[in-house]
């Protein structure tokens, strides 16, 4: 069992109220055209063939919470064929504390081909919709994130984004505004000869946001590293020992200094070529790159300890526990791997999780034996049905 104590979180923390989804309305979302689902407060079971829509349904929940898809950078690629808007509401119960009465808010979000995108809450629109992120915590864990060992630093910057964008509003509004400089500074580098003095404004005004991402990010690798070695020491019987590094420019200085180091370069190749943007982080095992030395299933569990790590210090952070969505998480793993997380599972006061499996009867095997409060649900064409 992780000990929770080993984590020592300083990010800020929005609420005090565990949000559970009761209820999810689903229109025009990938090959889900229409469905209205009720679930367990506690572990919810996915199962069906592949391609019949389970991993979708884990996709509109995870975009009610971040305003965007786990898998797709565009939304252009969520709406159902021959549709034109997409819209995902859920129901909440937002106190779901002993002895407190539990609250509902109800959270809607519609997204047009356009590219027009409302949030509501309790039917009240949102002045800003980043201010919506961290209201509804939310972890999850796919077959896709092994990008996160195979594919560049980009992938694993978008990780350290959703973590800190969750549990830290300042670092979101920094990421946000750096980026919008940081596009107008590669505006300006276009240009044969880009004004060095209008470079030096936009310097000025992204250094005290690169610092704060990278004062973020550097925290974040300190907390998370030790949590993670003990999620995969437990989930692999401690046969290797793993370990997260970051590297970034600002380890050589301040942002207007690395600016100022890249100039030439950046003036002849017309962007910006140093800065917190390229950041990345390195997973060894060993002492060795994982996507070099680690086997498929070493480099599932050392993803699946990633996120649950993740999911450790966002339930410090908070108070309480996030939202886990378990995406055909058993892939890939030996039984004696798949024991030792199901005891993880149910040896740390978890929250709502919704799993899915392409094999019912070991979905079924596997969370009966850890809990009796569970729903299951079977998949086919999009639609679900509660058995």
């Amino acid at each position: 069992m992780i000990n929770p104590t080993i984590i020592s979180v300083s990010l800020h923390r929005y609420r005090q109220s565990m949000p559970v989804l009761e209820k999810i309305i689903v229109s025009n979302f990938r090959n889900i055209r229409f469905q209205e689902i009720q679930f367990s407060p506690n572990v919810n079971c996915i199962s069906g063939n592949n391609g019949e829509g389970k991993t979708n349904l884990l996709d509109a929940i995870y975009y009610l919470s971040m305003t965007k898809s786990a898998f797709s950078t565009s939304d252009r690629y969520i709406f159902s064929y021959g549709t034109d808007s997409f819209s995902v509401c859920g129901t909440y119960l937002m106190n779901t504390r002993s002895g407190e009465e539990p609250l509902k808010s109800k959270f809607a979000i519609q997204v047009t081909a356009g590219g027009d995108k409302k949030l509501r809450k309790d039917d009240k629109a949102y002045d800003k919709i980043s201010a919506h992120i961290g209201e509804l915590p939310i972890v999850m864990v796919s077959p896709s994130d092994i990008s996160l060992v195979s594919e560049s630093g980009e992938e694993r910057r978008r990780f350290a984004n959703s973590v800190l964008s969750q549990m830290d509003r300042e670092y979101l509004n920094s990421a946000q505004q750096y980026n919008r400089f940081l596009s107008q500074r590669n505006r300006l580098l276009k240009d044969r000869r880009p004004d060095k003095e209008l470079l030096s404004v936009f310097s000025e005004r992204m250094a005290p946001h690169a610092a704060r991402i990278h004062e973020a990010r550097a925290r974040l690798v300190e907390e998370m590293t030790p949590v993670v070695r003990e999620y995969y020491r437990a989930l692999s019987g401690g046969r290797e020992e793993v370990s997260i590094g970051y590297r970034s420019d600002l380890e050589h200085g301040s942002l207007e200094e690395v600016f100022d180091a890249s100039f030439e370069k950046d003036s002849v190749l017309g962007f910006t070529t140093s800065g917190v943007q390229r950041d990345d982080f390195v997973f060894t095992m060993d002492g060795h790159p994982i996507r070099r030395c680690g086997s498929q299933g070493r480099q599932k569990s050392f993803i699946v300890s990633l996120k649950f790590a993740q999911y450790e210090i966002m339930k410090k952070g908070y108070g309480f526990a996030p939202m886990m969505l378990l995406d055909d998480v058993f892939d890939k793993l030996d039984m004696s791997r798949i024991s030792n997380l199901i005891s993880m599972v149910a040896g740390n006061e978890f929250g709502q999780i919704f799993i899915t499996d392409s094999n019912k009867v070991r979905l079924k095997g596997i969370v009966d034996s850890v809990t009796a409060d569970r729903a299951y649900f079977e998949t086919a064409a999009g639609c679900f049905t509660r058995i």
